[in-house]
């Protein structure tokens, strides 16, 4: 197995192994159960996504195409002032 990405959070690494599953890829997420001890453990690094060595490059380029990807334009409202108000 190859540790092919380090998500930024447990978010990513859940979205990107349902998308990994999605195109037949098989991935594992390792260090999910450490991040209870972040005030313990050096804060980048915890978590990677691993796939077996024959679907490395594939996996590596779904999540390439995935980081790479611009929402489609028409997807906002009409009211949409491109400006976020909380």
């Amino acid at each position: 197995m190859q540790r092919i990405y380090e998500p930024l959070d447990l978010l990513e690494a859940e979205m990107l192994l349902g998308m990994l599953a999605s195109e037949g890829v098989a991935a594992h997420l390792t260090g999910g159960h450490l991040l209870g001890a972040v005030g313990e453990l050096p804060v980048s690094g915890l978590l990677g996504l691993l796939v077996e060595n024959d679907q490395a490059e594939h996996a590596r380029g779904l999540i390439a195409a995935y980081n790479a990807a611009q929402p489609l334009p028409g997807d906002e409202p009409d009211s949409f002032s491109g400006i976020l108000l909380c």
